[in-house]
């Protein structure tokens, strides 16, 4: 059985407006913006991130275009090497 947490925080209304999101709205960005980030900078694998952004893998993968992030975590020295074997 799986453990969660609830977190909570708060927003200047200003800063909210600035986004162009009501707090319902908010809320899944977030959770996916961070999920994409943590994901783009390799702390997190596709199906983790998907989980923290609440989306089907899918949908993470999906959504990582809007955000120009490539789905794949190789460099293209990594990509390179790895064609050489």
């Amino acid at each position: 059985m799986s453990e969660t947490v609830r977190l909570s925080f708060e927003i200047n209304r200003v800063s909210l407006s600035a986004l162009r999101k009501d707090p319902e709205q908010f809320l899944p960005e977030m959770r996916l913006a961070a999920a994409v980030k943590w994901y783009e900078l390799g702390m997190l694998s596709q199906s983790k991130a998907a989980e923290v952004a609440g989306v089907s893998r899918s949908e993470f993968l999906a959504s990582l275009s809007r955000f120009q992030v490539s789905p794949f975590q190789y460099g293209a020295d990594e990509i390179t090497d790895e064609a050489k074997i």
